[in-house]
């Protein structure tokens, strides 16, 4: 085999294992429980039609990106900054839900027989040990195994897994459910609104869930640097992951055909049918042979629970400690960054958060409604913002947020009184939203876009030229010279670098005005401040590397005379593996805009000249300036 394809097969493993969370461990066993075969297929296929789709359009981003081996980690840096706080908590209710349901649904069932009797305190004495102990699994393999690691140690789990597939199988005599049929046994108590109301939500939530999990991020760009296809990795990764689904709920229809008495599952606060334990029960009291299907199944949750938590550490730890270095917030500061970027205190969150759900007797879809309505605009909105050039305007949080736990709560009304128009209303409404919000702003750029160049246009005819001189130019707006004309060393207003000089007699030509050269002058010398201030340590004594000017444009708008106030702005706008470009725009006295224009930099090695990637040190000084 190819090594390329033995190194997608390898990954592909892991992005399954990842995957088999609490939705996809528990979940299975409870959609196979109300609507059978065809209940479990509505689940597994849109969920490994969404792990294929997200390789595909991330090959697809990391090839139309500038950067080689590192264009997908550079677009993802500049991609992910109005979505932290949402992939932040994507990943606290990921990580609760597996956590969550790994307790309840495994270690409480195995713990009732013992603690029947036992004191409250104890019991929840107990509760805590197990949760620890879970979490601390997860800590210990994050950090033992980092990302270059673990698709090795997920190939190790993989087989461990298939061994114990292969037991339980063997030890089910046969592995054939009495009534394998297309519905299940209790089809009357789900049928009708229950059905068609989660359908719609289901197929919404799983098709865009992966692009808000750092896991499946962090593991395409790690792929796309080994040189290794993003979309046969994710292929490969579907494939196994709806295997194992598979797998599991029909493991759950072998038991329901096996013990009728178990189909009288246990309600919830809400009323409703619950049996995500179902498999469990049946395996902690086996009248088997072997007390290896049992040892075997638990070993396959185990697995799955541990594969996911890990991959959920080491994602944490890439994402806070990048945020947490690029971040120049007072606040954070003060706290030491080694606490800010450990995953440590982000896992703690979520054993509270576990603990508070086990005692107020949640249920797994409790967490659930978030995937199949909360997340889905976001999720929408970070699509378009990947393929669709008119969604890159600044996004609107608040409203996002408002629209989110708008439909959320829409979505919770609707499964607690089976209403299916407000189950599908819950899931569809953030992709309406969305849609508007794209084409919406699809209709402002191309207004302010056009009016930028009426405006341009205009501004080069005498008569309204000599109005300009008063009037202030929209797109100059934001612009404020400082109050004595000139702040020593610049300053920043936003992402732009701003400098403020006064244009003397030697800057003129011979008619009065300023000489057209001056111009690149006032640029150059707002560039070596910017540099100075963005990388304050750099000693052109002992630097490893040079920063050449590659190429240089300014488009000129108006003219400036003997002293006028020249405010130039000036930003980094665009870079990749090798280039780095920036953007300014020079302002006169009134705010008018006298000309703009950009130039590419390029990276050298100090000692022979030799081109360069741009180093560390600038893309880290230069990247929260973007």
């Amino acid at each position: 085999m190819n090594l390329r394809w033995f190194n997608a097969v390898l990954w592909g493993n892991s992005v399954a294992l990842s995957w088999m969370w609490g939705l996809g461990l528990f979940f299975s066993v409870q959609m196979t429980f109300m609507f059978g075969l065809q209940g479990l297929l509505m689940f597994a296929v849109p969920n490994a039609i969404g792990l294929m789709l997200f390789g595909f359009l991330t090959q697809k981003v990391a090839r139309s990106h500038n950067g080689g081996q590192e264009s997908l980690a550079i677009f993802f840096d500049k991609f992910s900054k109005p979505f932290r706080l949402v992939l932040y908590l994507y990943q606290i209710v990921a990580l609760t839900l597996t956590v969550f349901a790994l307790v309840k649904y495994l270690f409480i069932p195995l713990m009732v027989g013992q603690l029947h009797h036992a004191p409250l305190a104890l019991k929840g004495l107990y509760l805590c040990l197990i949760v620890f102990v879970i979490l601390a699994a997860g800590c210990l393999f994050g950090e033992e195994f980092g990302i270059q690691k673990i698709k090795w140690s997920h190939a190790i789990m993989g087989m461990i897994l298939l061994g114990c597939v292969g037991i339980i199988l063997v030890g089910l005599e046969p592995f054939f459910p009495k009534p394998f049929a297309w519905t299940s046994p209790l089809q009357d108590d789900w049928k009708g609104p229950r059905f068609n109301g989660l359908a719609i939500p289901l197929v919404i939530g799983l098709l865009v869930g992966p692009w808000l999990d750092l896991q499946h991020w962090q593991r395409a760009i790690q792929i796309h640097r080994e040189k290794t296809s993003i979309q046969a990795s994710y292929f490969f990764g579907g494939i196994f992951f709806f295997l194992t689904l598979l797998f599991h709920g029909c493991l759950a229809l072998w038991v329901m055909g096996k013990d009728d008495d178990l189909i009288t599952a246990a309600k919830g606060l809400d009323g409703f049918k619950y049996a995500h334990d179902l498999v469990v029960e049946h395996f902690s009291d086996f009248k088997g042979k072997s007390i290896m299907s049992p040892l075997a199944y638990f070993s396959f949750l185990g697995i799955c629970a541990i594969t996911t938590l890990d991959s959920g550490y080491i994602a944490l730890k890439w994402f806070l400690q990048k945020n947490v270095e690029k971040s120049d917030n007072m606040l954070i500061s003060l706290i030491p960054k080694q606490i800010l970027g450990s995953p440590i205190p982000t896992f703690i969150v979520v054993g509270l958060l576990t603990f508070v759900g086990i005692l107020v007797r949640l249920e797994l879809e409790y967490f659930m409604v978030f995937y199949a309505s909360f997340f889905v605009g976001y999720a929408a909105l970070a699509i378009a913002r990947c393929f669709v050039p008119n969604s890159q305007q600044p996004l609107p949080q608040i409203r996002m947020f408002s629209m989110a736990s708008m439909s959320l709560v829409i979505f919770a009304f609707g499964y607690l009184n089976s209403q299916t128009p407000l189950l599908i209303l819950g899931a569809i409404l953030p992709l309406i939203y969305v849609s508007w919000l794209v084409f919406n702003s699809d209709l402002l750029r191309v207004v302010t876009e056009k009016a930028g160049e009426v405006i341009e246009a205009a501004s080069e005819i005498p008569g309204i030229k000599a109005i300009a001189k008063t009037v202030s130019v929209a797109t100059a707006s934001d612009v404020v010279a400082p109050v004595d004309h000139h702040a020593l060393g610049g300053h920043f207003e936003g992402k732009w670098f701003v400098y403020s000089m006064i244009a003397t007699y030697a800057d003129t030509n011979s008619v009065g005005n300023v000489y057209f050269g001056m111009y690149g002058m006032y640029v150059g010398k707002t560039r070596e401040l910017f540099f100075n201030t963005a990388m304050p340590d750099f000693d052109l004594k002992t630097t490893k590397f040079y920063i050449l000017t590659r190429s240089f444009e300014h488009k000129f708008v108006r003219e400036a005379r003997e002293f006028d106030t020249i405010t130039v702005k000036i930003k980094v706008a665009d870079f990749n593996r090798k280039f780095c470009t920036l953007e300014h725009q020079v302002f006169g006295s009134d705010n008018e805009l006298l000309g703009k224009g950009k130039q590419s930099l390029l990276f050298v090695s100090a000692k022979d000249y030799a081109l360069l990637d741009i180093p560390p040190e600038v893309y880290t000084s230069f990247i929260k300036y973007t």
